[in-house]
């Protein structure tokens, strides 16, 4: 047998690598837990940033489970390894008493909890908020509420408001997307709350395009009265005669379809009004375009107005009163501002950057700059830090 005798120098050397081997091991080990709360997965602006955000922590090495109140049918998939947890309680639960299914309900995700043990949880949109701040309260859970819409759209009533400024300060974190939504909530919760963006879909980060633009105007967007696209439609219809070789496109679906159709026939632009429905490849559809529109009534910081800005596209966005519109848009540098519901505003934007190529191609040029600024690593390490700071 062979004893082989080590120097102090030797045993430090050692203790130094031991350190450091720990390290590393301990830097593989996962960070944590986090569980995601929202109604469903729908496809839609604030799910499809939870599902980002889940599949980044993730890849950070934090076990994720998401928990939604419903399953639909046409949802964003989950990376493989997230677990989907469904919170609303089963149909031989359910009574005809809204206030004892209420109760289960709370019960229900309190049990979730209680189960899963997470060490954060992020929620958003409306009474989800009260929700998640309210069943985690006796657990070790630390609760983060997050408003990405329009604050007034979440929280329209008296009693939301109140009931959103007496629950919020107990939760561990308030996220909110621009400076304006502070104003909505009072001092309390306003002072503690921090303001993070969404970042961009890894899918629009590319080169911007710089060939002839095709004579096309798009749009992107739920068919709903919120997004306005009846103003939309009259307001090209009211530049076809100028313009006669640009056609408009707005994807998206909803309960307006009929609607606008009918509208579309009614102003003889069949063949220049184009509804295609949802489709897989947005990014490709439109980044030739000559010009992107979004007109709605309320927002809060539109994924579709981001996206079109970091394809480099000459933008005209209305100012909405969450403020989202400005957090994106410098008017007259990177896209313009029009007021909500301004028809007038909209053709004469529409007349500018029609009538001037040159102008449109400055605007689209500053626009494509917000890919540095909201690019995902850059964004996505803002959440991370601000989740570790309450961990």
């Amino acid at each position: 047998m062979v004893i082989q005798y080590m120097d102090k120098k030797d045993k430090k050397n050692e203790l130094n690598n031991n350190k450091k081997a720990e390290d590393v091991k301990k830097e593989r080990k996962y960070a944590g837990k986090l569980a995601f709360y929202i109604g469903s997965l729908n496809k839609g602006g604030a799910e499809r940033v939870f599902v980002n955000l889940a599949e980044y922590f993730q890849n950070k090495g934090y076990q994720i489970v998401m928990v939604t109140q419903y399953q639909k049918e046409d949802e964003y998939v989950l990376a493989e390894g997230i677990r989907r947890v469904i919170s609303d309680i089963p149909p031989e639960e359910t009574t005809g008493s809204r206030a004892v299914n209420f109760y289960r309900r709370m019960s229900r995700l309190h049990r979730i909890w209680k189960k899963e043990r997470p060490d954060l949880v992020l929620s958003c949109v409306g009474k989800n908020n009260f929700m998640a701040v309210v069943t985690t309260m006796f657990t070790k859970t630390k609760p983060v509420v997050s408003v990405v819409g329009e604050a007034k759209e979440e929280y329209p009533n008296r009693l939301m408001k109140a009931l959103a400024n007496l629950l919020f300060p107990f939760a561990s974190g308030v996220i909110l997307q621009t400076e304006r939504s502070k104003s909505f909530f009072s001092q309390r919760v306003s002072r503690t709350s921090v303001i993070l963006p969404n970042s961009l879909n890894p899918l629009f980060i590319r080169e911007r395009f710089r060939g002839e633009r095709e004579k096309r105007i798009v749009s992107v967007g739920r068919l709903d009265a919120n997004k306005n696209h009846e103003m939309m439609i009259r307001a090209f219809a009211g530049l076809a005669g100028r313009y006669p070789e640009y056609t408009l496109t707005i994807y998206g679906e909803g309960e307006l379809r009929e609607h606008l159709q009918k509208l579309i026939a009614s102003l003889g632009l069949e063949e220049k009004v184009f509804l295609p429905g949802v489709v897989p490849d947005v990014a490709e559809r439109i980044e030739k375009a000559a010009l992107f529109l979004l007109v709605s009534y309320s927002e809060g910081v539109s994924n579709a107005l981001i996206e079109a800005l970091a394809l480099g596209l000459p933008v005209i966005a209305t100012d909405v009163p969450s403020g989202g519109t400005q957090e994106l848009i410098r008017h007259g540098e990177n896209g313009l501002i029009i007021p909500p519901g301004d028809e007038e505003a909209l053709k004469a934007a529409m007349e500018r950057l029609l009538s001037d190529g040159e102008y449109a191609e400055r605007l689209g040029e500053q626009a494509h700059k917000i890919q540095e600024r909201l690019a995902p690593e850059r964004v996505n390490r803002q959440w991370q830090e601000y989740f570790e700071s309450i961990m």
